[in-house]
């Protein structure tokens, strides 16, 4: 069995038993349903008192597909453009704003957003990985 095989094995195993969790995080609202006009400029950065999806959560939600309607591929197309820049994790932390899957505020979170851009580089990583 290739090391690849068995940690996409495991990644599909641990979301399984967090997608209860993902279901219920909060979310960000607007009063028209639209989805957020982000303009990073205008945004407060007081987020003490707001709760994440935890990075690897945001980032398995788009490798999921659960991003697609936000423009986000899924799985290896998703680390495909990663791996060429055309992906960053500050573009799926804006798409899981939009999906209503997280507050507004983790736009300026600048270690929310680092941690965003590891669980990418940790998918683009283990798909590399083989005997």
């Amino acid at each position: 069995m290739k090391l690849s095989t068995l940690i996409d094995s495991v990644i599909i195993v641990a979301s399984i038993a967090l997608l209860p969790g993902i279901g219920g995080a909060q979310i960000a609202t607007n009063n028209s349903g639209e989805p957020i006009a982000i303009n990073s400029n205008n945004l407060s950065t007081d987020s003490t008192n707001v709760s994440y999806l935890k990075p690897f959560d945001a980032a398995f939600l788009a490798y999921q597909g659960n991003l697609k309607a936000q423009g986000i591929p899924s799985g290896s197309a998703l680390v495909s453009q990663y791996q060429t820049g055309k992906l960053t994790g500050l573009d799926v932390v804006k798409a899981a704003v939009n999906a209503k899957k997280l507050p507004v505020q983790a736009l300026n979170d600048r270690g929310y957003l680092n941690a965003v851009e590891s669980q990418l580089t940790s998918f683009d990583n283990t798909s590399n990985l083989s005997y």
